[in-house]
């Protein structure tokens, strides 16, 4: 049974953030309504549909209308117009009804049935990765601009004490070595500075891939609700509802019918059939031989039974048979497969945000104690106790702390979301997506299993998702506020640029 209470704590997904931000839930539902990957496995459920219809066709009556015309264009010698006329049209209609086929309608009917099955759990599947891939771009590019910004506090604070450095230095307050450490600093710094730019980038570029539109200011996302009390709770939730192991599983059960629909070719079929026939020989009917005939045309109606007993085929029902027990084996086996994935993510995304959580609480304090630290050897370093060096190493440690802190909340966050998702907890309707009316794959299934027309279709395909080509190119520019403990130069003799008065 699926839940729908995972966001009634979803409701925090709910929560707007400041007018001008985006919210997680803003970027799940653009992507819910225009990412490709999701649009075309909707369109492909739509097509397994249609095997239901498909397969109920093959035992509903068909009727056929056939016709001809022939003109002799030579007659050899001895040939009249009586035994052979010049001219015939014919015309006849058949009436078929399936009474029995060993099985092979109703197995086929049930196995089309039981894979529309899998394929809705599919698209759970394809919605939970989705949206799992979603959480990530989302997290990625929070953390991306939080390092940028932190990497440009230290360019700029590092260039400012550069110039401070050779200003001292060549008045003799400081020597070489120092302005040296300094331009060494800098020099990695803005190299930092550039890698963290290019994966920021790369990361908004991700995001437009996934989402269909360029991130804006992205609000903090609200925490995930419900969490399980153990891995293994998780594990026991994720093997009941993990919509892609249940997909596995009703794919294994739709290849059992696939067998007995092979095994059917072997049994005899029996049908009713009804049959018309009409033929006009257009006046050629003894045509010049003077004798006196009946009527140039008529008609003729039959009707009965049909009995097919196949007694020798060459070897195809066997080897049909046993390549659907092939595929069915195949079929268990990607069960188990599947299984293993399951269980596997779910420990994996349990550790990691278990993990992350303890690396978000080392960090917390350490980036508490190394601003403490900054502070203290800047104001040594005012006295003459600490090196500029001393100052820039606690700068260094400081930002590196809080690169890891703001890392690891990335990492905790996607990993919480990803075991939701593990245990089938992370789909449309569990978030609570608002953005239009949920798809409903019952929805066209309903309309289309009991269609006995042979004309009509669907409207001309047309595309759904967005395109992306008229998106700018991304930058690394930061919107988030800076840290101004960073703002704040090395040597503190210096003025601050950034705090000058205009």
């Amino acid at each position: 049974m699926r839940r729908t209470s995972l966001l009634a704590g979803t409701a925090l997904l709910l929560i707007a953030g400041p007018a001008a931000a985006e919210t997680l839930k803003d970027a799940l539902v653009k992507a819910y309504n225009t990412n490709p990957t999701l649009t075309g496995a909707r369109a492909n459920v739509r097509a397994i549909d249609e095997n239901v219809p498909i397969a109920r066709a093959a035992g509903r009556p068909a009727l056929d209308l056939s016709g001809g015309y022939s003109e002799a264009v030579l007659q050899g010698p001895g040939t009249n117009s009586i035994n052979s006329p010049d001219r015939s049209a014919t015309a006849s209609t058949q009436l078929s009804v399936p009474i029995f086929t060993g099985g092979a309608v109703r197995n086929s009917i049930r196995a089309a049935e039981t894979r529309v099955d899998a394929g809705r759990l599919g698209l759970r599947g394809t919605e939970a990765d989705l949206f799992t891939a979603v959480v990530g771009a989302y997290m990625d590019v929070i953390r991306d601009e939080a390092i940028v910004g932190l990497n440009t506090q230290n360019v700029r604070v590092l260039d400012v004490n550069l110039q401070a450095s050779n200003d001292r230095f060549q008045v003799g307050d400081l020597t070489r070595t120092d302005v040296a450490q300094s331009q060494a600093r800098l020099a990695l710094a803005r190299a930092q500075l550039q890698t963290a730019q290019a994966r920021l980038i790369s990361s908004r570029e991700n995001y437009i891939r996934l989402v269909g539109d360029a991130p804006g200011v992205l609000d903090t996302p609200p925490p995930v609700p419900g969490a399980p009390s153990g891995v293994d709770q998780a594990v026991e939730i994720a093997l009941q509802d993990n919509p892609t192991l249940l997909a596995a599983q009703k794919t294994r059960d739709a290849t059992a019918f696939d067998i007995n629909v092979a095994r059917a070719a072997r049994s005899p079929r029996v049908g009713v059939v009804v049959g018309g026939n009409y033929f006009n020989y257009l006046g050629s009917l003894g045509q010049g031989s003077g004798i006196a005939v009946g009527s140039q045309s008529g008609t003729t109606g039959s009707a009965g039974l049909s009995l097919t007993l196949p007694l020798f085929q060459g070897g195809r029902p066997a080897a049909q048979v046993r390549q659907a027990q092939a595929r069915r084996s195949q079929s268990i086996e990607q069960v188990t497969e599947a299984e293993r994935a399951v269980i596997a993510n779910t420990r994996a995304a349990y550790a990691v945000w278990k993990s992350s959580e303890q690396v978000i609480a080392s960090a917390e304090t350490a980036v508490s104690a190394n601003r403490l630290s900054l502070e203290g050897v800047r104001a040594e370093n005012s006295v003459g106790n600490r090196t500029i060096l001393d100052i820039l190493n606690a700068e260094q440690e400081l930002l590196n702390s809080q690169v890891t802190l703001v890392t690891a909340r990335r990492d905790s966050y996607v990993a919480r979301f990803a075991l939701q998702a593990a245990m089938g907890r992370a789909e449309a309707d569990d978030l609570g997506l608002d953005g239009g009316p949920l798809y409903n794959p019952v929805t066209n299934y309903d309309r289309v299993k009991n269609r006995w027309s042979d004309r009509g279709g669907d409207p001309e395909p047309q595309p759904v998702a967005t395109r992306t080509s008229d998106t700018r190119a991304q930058g690394a520019e930061v919107t988030r506020p800076l840290d101004p403990i960073l703002d704040t130069p090395v040597d503190r003799d210096v003025v601050n640029p950034a705090s000058s008065p205009q």
